[in-house]
């Protein structure tokens, strides 16, 4: 008899918190939905200062002259500024091989001689969870001593990409910081601003980890560099307009947070397939919808000159995928 009201009363709680669950996923769906409403200005669009992530194709021998002149033929009619081509992983140890980037010399030339506007950063990161270790100033050391090297290449600056970076991580601060040391120009992708009160820890219950940072960190980190990339994409929004919606959010938030004499990239999924992370987040998410919750935010903010989409990833990029940049955002 006592078990029996034992296992009622838990089917009970356990019914409660499902209910507690549903409403609270209406909630954030209701919100995410109202964020894309309304029709964004005509003046809410790219003004020239868009980032495109690059593969490692272009620093690694496979692609050519050839190919930067193929690629400064599409580039020069967006407004992509800055490309980050992955030069990188960090060893475990934070050891940077020279040789994963054995044509970074000449891809750089090739690009100063046919898009002399557009600067070029080195993408380097690597994964923070089980695996590089930034809290050990030897691996610190490591990563400091392999940016040093790779500037030598000729690079216009250095793009960070270190994952999962946990809220309030006082060593990325200090990497940063450091890394001063050896580029005038600094930038990092971000993970997502908590997009309202109590879902960082929520999520990180469920994921273990931080999927997104605090308003107060993300600022702490935007203090420390020239441009911020936040990651929009992998939001498990199930629908074009709750994806859409995110995006706006994130859009708001960041806009409010980064200085405007800073540069402000909006990530884009320029990509499809699995690491979508969600059997239903290719079709949710798309440039299309992060570029209308871009231009909705930045209706509602007012003019941004250093505002853009970044998009991701080059060799992923379908001509769709860029016929949505040129229309919806460009």
């Amino acid at each position: 008899m006592i078990a029996r009201t034992v296992i009622r009363r838990g089917l009970r709680l356990l019914a409660l918190a499902l209910v507690v669950v549903v409403a609270l996923a209406a909630l954030l769906a209701a919100a995410l939905r109202l964020q894309f409403t309304g029709a964004p200005e005509t003046w809410a669009k790219s003004t020239g200062n868009d980032a495109l992530w690059l593969g490692h194709a272009w620093v690694d021998g496979r692609r050519t002259e050839g190919d930067v002149e193929r690629l400064a033929a599409r580039l020069r009619a967006t407004g992509v500024k800055d490309v980050y081509v992955h030069s990188g992983p960090f060893e475990w140890d934070g050891r940077l091989d020279p040789a994963k980037y054995p044509n970074a010399r000449n891809f750089i030339q090739w690009m100063r001689e046919h898009l002399p506007a557009v600067r070029v950063s080195a993408w380097l990161g690597q994964s923070v969870k089980n695996g590089l270790d930034l809290d050990d100033p030897r691996s610190r050391a490591n990563v400091l001593a392999g940016v040093a090297a790779v500037m030598e290449q000729g690079y216009d600056g250095i793009h960070y990409n270190f994952e999962p970076i946990g809220d309030g991580d006082t060593e990325f601060l200090g990497l940063l910081e450091q890394t001063r040391r050896h580029t005038a120009l600094l930038s990092t992708a971000t993970p997502q601003i908590e997009p309202y009160p109590g879902l960082r820890l929520t999520a990180r219950a469920v994921l273990g980890h931080d999927k997104y940072w605090s308003p107060g960190y993300f600022r702490q980190v935007v203090a420390r560099v020239d441009q911020v990339a936040v990651m929009t994409y992998d939001s498990f929004t199930p629908s074009q307009s709750l994806y859409g919606g995110h995006v706006a959010r994130q859009a708001a938030l960041a806009l409010d947070l980064v200085p405007a004499a800073k540069a402000l990239y909006i990530g884009a999924p320029a990509y499809h397939d699995h690491d979508h992370g969600l059997p239903w987040g290719d079709h949710a998410e798309s440039v299309a919808m992060a570029a209308e919750g871009a231009r909705l935010a930045l209706s509602e903010h007012g003019r941004r000159e250093r505002f853009g989409l970044a998009l991701y990833v080059d060799f992923a990029a379908t001509e769709e995928d860029w016929r949505e940049y040129m229309t919806r955002w460009r």
